[in-house]
This record gives C-alpha cells, structure tokens and sequence, in this order.
C-alpha cells in the first residue's frame, strides 16, 4: 500500500506539474498563433505607411502576426473588397480595416464580421457589425481647419472675409464626408463672410488636384482661400499655388502630412495641416482587436485625436512627433 500511495502521490504531483504549466503556457502560445491582418486604403501612401508602422509595432510587443494588406489606390474599391475576402478566409482571430468607401464596404464588412471581429480605423462604412471603431472625429477636424483658415486668412488680410474654395479627394468616403460637412457647418456658424464659390470632387490623384486648383486660379482671381481635404489633394494643391506665387494670396488648409506637405508649410506655401495620429490608429487598432480576439471588453469609439500645424507650432515637441513618426 505505501508503495502504490507513494507512486500515486508521484503521479498526481507530476500530473499538478504539467497542469501548472499548461496553465502558464496559453498566454504566449496564444500570442505566437494569432493573426491579426490590418488592410488600408492604399499601401503606397505615406499616411498609410505611418498607419502600417503602428501595426507592424504593436504586433512586435504583443508577439502577435500582422499581414499587411492593401490596395494601390484609395480608388480601387473592388480591390479592397476581394482583399477582405481572402483575408477573412485565412480565418485570423480578428481583422483590422480602413474602408475605402462607405457604402460600397457595407455590406462586404457585414459579411465579414460573421466569421471573425472586425476593427475599424480612419473611415467608416455603411455597416454596424464593428465591433470597436479607433478614428479621428472627422467632423471636428472639418471645424477645425474652417478655424485654421479663417485665422490665416484674417491675418493675411485683416478680415474673415472672402471666396474660398473646398476640394475633396473622392465623393462617398465617409472621413472625407465628415470632414467636409464639419468644415461648411463651422463656416456657417462662425464666418458668415467666406464664401464657398467652388466645392469640387477629385478622383483620388494628386495631379487631378493640382490641375483643379490651377483652373480655380484662372476662373476665380478673388479667391483667398482653399480646403484640400486629405494628403493627396493637399499634395496636388500645394503644387499649383508653389508653381503660382501665391502662397502670400490664397492661404491652405490640409489634411494629414508628408515630408512634401510639410516642405510646403515650412515655405508659406501652405497655411496649415490638420493632422491626425495614424500610428495610433495602426497600434491600438491592433491591440484592441487582440483585445477583442482574447474576450476582453473594448471601446465601440475611441477618438485618437487632431491638431492644427502651423509654421509657428510645427516645432513644439508634440506637433513634432505627429510630423515625424517612426515609420521604420
């Protein structure tokens, strides 16, 4: 008896052993086995790229593996789409996305989110199958840039007053949509004396805004001020006022920034960026859909922030970091 109670004491010992170890085990081999992929507008972008590098970020400290996935074009909505599809087909343990078109990336997205969480980041779709949404409040960024332009063009000219003009990249992209509707509600609120003479719809290049902006300058000499309402139309307005001199006379608002953009800010070319954290956004997207993957509770909407940059604050140490990420 005492050696069959000394054997089985041996093998519920090494039985509680291998116990306590599994026990200790899933958190790591849980994090080597996840997948988290993470799809943007357009791989080939800057903003996109600094999105990206937040991912690839967060997946090193978690230990967890991001596919970086996307299109060449924030047009290229059926590219999107199909890229979704397979990637939830690989069956990961959530799916991170920025949707290219808000209506279009609807239903696809309601698809997806049957089988795996999905995250949203920057723009929105016509779905409500998110299970956590991390963004720049768009509509606020609009009010924003409407102050910044105000602003700079009272300086120029001693008055809030004048023909300005607003261009966006594509129609029907939720950010995009937001920003300008946030934009037009603030200078109906607050500047009655700008006047919106052109509201124009580009098709994602920036060379179609460098055209747009330099027919704009032809068909109306009084204009004062411009809205480019992301990076590319930014990069594509800035153009056409650089090639023009007239930085001093018609004063820009952008959205987001690149090392081009912001050359431009430093010039006098432009009057100002409001810029958002996408790194953030790639991180605590990751993150929160790691969070999600594992049943931990998450936040439907998590505003990650905006700033006006200016050449006056561009310097200050937190205006430097959103300017300056670490992409690499």
């Amino acid at each position: 008896m005492s050696i069959l109670k000394s054997m089985t004491r041996r093998a519920l010992i090494g039985v509680a052993g291998a116990a306590m170890m599994v026990s200790a085990m899933p958190a790591a081999s849980f994090a080597q086995d996840v997948t988290i992929p993470i799809i943007v507008k357009d791989t080939t972008s800057f903003y996109w790229q600094i999105v990206l590098a937040g991912a690839r970020a967060a997946g090193k400290d978690l230990g967890v593996t991001v596919p970086e996935l996307g299109a060449q074009s924030e047009s290229d909505i059926n590219g999107q789409i199909s890229i979704l599809e397979n990637a939830v087909a690989g069956k990961p343990a959530a799916v991170v996305i920025s949707p290219t078109e808000f209506k279009a990336l609807g239903k696809p997205i309601d698809e997806a989110a049957k089988s795996v969480p999905i995250i949203g980041i920057d723009s929105s779709a016509d779905s409500k199958a998110f299970t956590s949404f991390l963004t720049t409040d768009n509509v606020q960024g609009g009010r924003i840039a409407a102050d910044g332009l105000a602003a700079a063009i009272k300086e120029a000219t001693g008055k809030e007053e004048g023909e300005i003009a607003v261009i966006t990249s594509l129609p029907g992209v939720g950010s995009l949509d937001q920003r300008h509707d946030g934009f037009m509600e603030q200078l109906k609120a607050k500047y009655p004396g700008l006047t919106v003479v052109a509201d124009k719809y580009a098709d994602g290049q920036a060379t179609t805004g460098l055209n747009m902006m330099t027919d704009l300058i032809t068909a109306n000499p009084n204009l004062v001020g411009v809205f480019a309402s992301n990076l590319i139309m930014a990069q594509g307005v800035g153009q056409a006022i650089a090639e023009n001199k007239l930085g001093d006379k018609i004063k820009v608002i952008g959205f987001d920034s690149d090392e081009k953009t912001v050359g431009f800010l430093k010039e006098g070319v432009l009057a100002g960026l409001v810029v958002q954290d996408p790194y953030r956004m790639g991180y605590d997207g990751v993150k929160t859909a790691l969070a999600v993957s594992k049943g931990e509770k998450v936040e439907t909407f998590v505003d990650t922030g905006a700033n006006l940059v200016t050449k006056a604050n561009m310097a200050e140490p937190k205006i430097d970091a959103l300017l300056n990420p670490k992409v690499n």
